[in-house]
C-alpha cells in the first residue's frame, strides 16, 4: 500500500475532522525557524463550475445578449476591462486590484475533449492529467519535487474539511484544516472513544486483528490531537489587518493570512468557494458568490499588505468547468468548458492574456478552449515557484508572460 493511500484511509476510518497526513508534534520539534520570506501560492477552487461567461462578460460580442436573454449583464453594468469583455459589476473590489495591476485574467481556459462531469473534470484540473488518471496532484508533485525541509508538516495546507487531490504527495505530509477550533478528532468531542480509552484498545490482547499499521493508526491520532491543540498557539500572535466577510470564504482566507504571517514556512494553502453550479436561478447565486470572492480578496491583500507579505503571495483561481454558452429554461446554465482564470499578486504583470473565445463557434453549443490549463500551471511553476513544470505538468506548454 502506498504511504498518502494508508494515510489518507487510517485518518478516514479514525473520523477526523481538519485531516492530517503527518505529525504536527514532531514538526514542531524539528523544523527550522522559516525566515518569512518564502514565496507562496494560494489556490482558490471555485467548486462547482462557475459560469465565465457572467464572471468575465464579453458584452462587445453581441450573440452573448441573444444566448442570454434574462441572464445576460447589462452593458452598461459591465465593468469595462477593453472594448469587449468587462468584469461582472459585483466584482467591484477586484476590478480595483486589477485596475492597480494586481490581477492576470486568462481567457478561454480548458483542455481538450472537455469532460462535463463534476468529479472526473475536478480531477483533471487537480492532476493537470486529462488523458489518465493518477494517484497525485500537480501540486502534491510539486511539494515531493521541492526539496523542502522534511521535518515540516507545514509545507502545505488546505482550509478545507478534507485533503484535495490537488495536494495529494508522495512523499510529503499536507494537513487539512477547516477551521482551528475545529480542528481535532471527532471522537474527543464526542466522548465515544477518547484518546486513551484507543490505545488502550490498540496495545489490548483481545484486539481481534493485527496489522502493522495498527501502531501507526495509533500514532497519527496520538500526533494529531497534540497537534490541533499547539497549531492554534502558532497563529495566536497574528493580528488581522483586513476586514473579511463573515462567510466561510472570508474566514478561510483569514486563517490562510494568519498562516502566512505567522512565518511557519508554508509554500502552498488551498481554500474553496461555492457551490457555483449553477443549473437554477443563477443570477442570484453567482453574484453572492463572486461577490464573496471579490470582497474577500480585496480584504485578504489588503491585511498581507499591512504586514508586508503581500510581494510574495501569489493567488490562482480554478473550477470545475465553464458553463454553457445558452440560458437554459430554468434562469441558469448547464456544464461547459472553457472559463477564465484570475492570476493574483505576487509578481504578476496585470492585464488580460490569452483570446476570448468566439461565440460563433462553438462546440455543440459550448466554447472552445483558447488556452491550455498546463499552460497557466506551467507558469506559476517556472515564474513563482521555481520548478521545471515539465516533470509535474508535462512538456510542450507555452507559458504565459503573466509573472515578473
Amino acid at each position: 500500500m502506498k504511504r498518502n493511500a494508508f494515510l489518507l484511509g487510517a485518518v478516514s476510518g479514525l473520523a477526523v475532522v481538519g485531516h492530517t497526513a503527518g505529525f504536527f508534534s514532531r514538526a514542531l520539534a524539528q523544523a527550522a525557524p522559516s525566515t518569512g520570506d518564502e514565496r507562496v501560492l494560494v489556490v482558490v477552487y471555485f467548486q462547482g463550475g462557475n459560469d465565465g461567461l457572467n464572471t468575465v462578460v464579453p458584452f462587445g460580442l453581441p450573440a452573448y445578449y441573444s444566448y442570454r436573454p434574462s441572464l445576460a449583464v447589462a452593458r452598461n453594468d459591465v465593468l469595462r476591462l477593453n472594448a469587449t469583455v468587462g468584469l461582472n459589476p459585483v466584482l467591484a473590489p477586484f476590478k480595483k486590484m486589477y485596475d492597480a495591476g494586481q490581477v492576470a485574467i486568462v481567457q478561454g481556459v480548458g483542455y481538450p475533449n472537455p469532460d462535463y462531469s463534476h468529479f472526473r473534470s475536478t480531477a483533471i484540473w487537480e492532476t493537470a492529467a486529462p488523458d489518465k488518471y493518477l494517484s497525485t496532484g500537480w501540486l502534491g508533485r510539486y511539494l515531493d519535487a521541492a526539496n523542502l525541509p522534511a521535518a515540516n508538516l507545514f509545507n502545505a495546507i488546505a482550509v478545507s474539511d478534507v485533503l484535495p487531490e490537488v495536494l495529494v504527495a508522495d512523499r510529503v505530509d499536507v494537513a487539512a484544516v477547516a477551521q482551528l477550533n475545529g480542528y481535532g478528532l471527532t471522537s474527543d468531542r464526542n466522548k465515544t472513544l477518547g484518546r486513551d480509552e484507543f490505545h488502550s484498545f490498540v496495545q489490548g490482547a483481545d484486539v481481534p486483528f493485527r496489522s502493522p499499521y495498527l501502531a501507526l493508526v495509533a500514532s497519527i491520532e496520538d500526533h494529531a490531537q497534540r497537534g490541533a491543540e499547539e497549531l492554534p498557539q502558532l497563529v495566536a500572535g497574528y493580528k488581522p489587518a483586513g476586514t473579511y466577510p463573515a462567510t466561510p470564504f472570508g474566514r478561510s482566507l483569514a486563517l490562510a493570512a494568519q498562516v502566512i504571517g505567522s512565518k511557519l514556512g508554508t509554500r502552498v494553502l488551498y481554500v474553496q468557494l461555492g457551490s457555483f453550479d449553477t443549473h437554477t436561478t443563477q443570477k442570484a447565486t453567482q453574484d453572492r458568490l463572486l461577490g464573496d470572492f471579490a470582497d474577500g480578496i480585496s480584504a485578504f491583500y489588503a491585511d498581507l499588505a499591512a504586514h508586508g507579505s503581500e510581494g510574495r503571495v501569489l493567488t490562482m483561481t480554478f473550477s470545475d468547468f465553464g458553463r454553457r454558452v445558452a440560458e437554459n429554461g430554468s434562469r441558469g446554465t448547464d456544464h461547459g468548458s472553457a472559463a477564465p482564470v484570475f492570476v493574483i499578486g505576487g509578481g504578476v504583470k496585470g492585464g488580460l492574456y490569452g483570446e476570448q473565445p468566439a461565440l460563433d463557434n462553438l462546440d455543440n453549443g459550448n466554447l472552445r478552449f483558447t488556452t491550455d490549463f498546463r499552460s497557466v500551471y506551467a507558469t506559476v511553476l517556472e515564474k513563482w515557484l521555481h520548478r521545471p513544470p515539465a516533470g509535474i505538468v508535462g512538456p510542450g506548454f507555452t507559458q504565459l508572460p503573466l509573472l515578473a
